[in-house]
Order: structure tokens, then sequence, then C-alpha cells
């Protein structure tokens, strides 16, 4: 298989931002994980199972 790049310039650009804004394009997001939960993030994504995007969730504290 071929490497597939897709190149882009700012008139699709600027017709993706329209189709965003205008809520025709949605993006699906499968499932949301904990970053302490990456090693089960990956068996999931390897056996194929993701409807959508999986999101790693990456928590910060500003406690010093």
């Amino acid at each position: 298989m071929g490497n597939l790049a897709a190149k882009s310039n700012k008139k699709d650009l600027v017709f993706m931002k329209e189709l965003l804004e205008a809520g025709k394009v949605v993006p699906v997001i499968d499932k949301r994980y904990p970053l302490n939960e990456v090693a089960e993030v990956l068996g999931y994504l390897r056996e194929g199972h993701s409807l959508g995007k999986v999101v790693i969730i990456v928590e910060h504290n500003n406690k010093t």
C-alpha cells in the first residue's frame, strides 16, 4: 500500500471551516479514557472495535 498524503490549500481549509461552523461535519468520539488506562485503549484500538475517535483525557493539577 502506498503512502497517501493529503495536500491542503487555503480554499479547502476555508471550505472545511465553513462546514464545521455550520455543523455539517461533526467529529465522532467513540470513547474517552483517562491517561492511566492507555494500555486498555491500545488493546481496544488494536482489536478494531472503535467506531470513532478515542480520546485520552490528561488532567492538569496545579497544586505544588
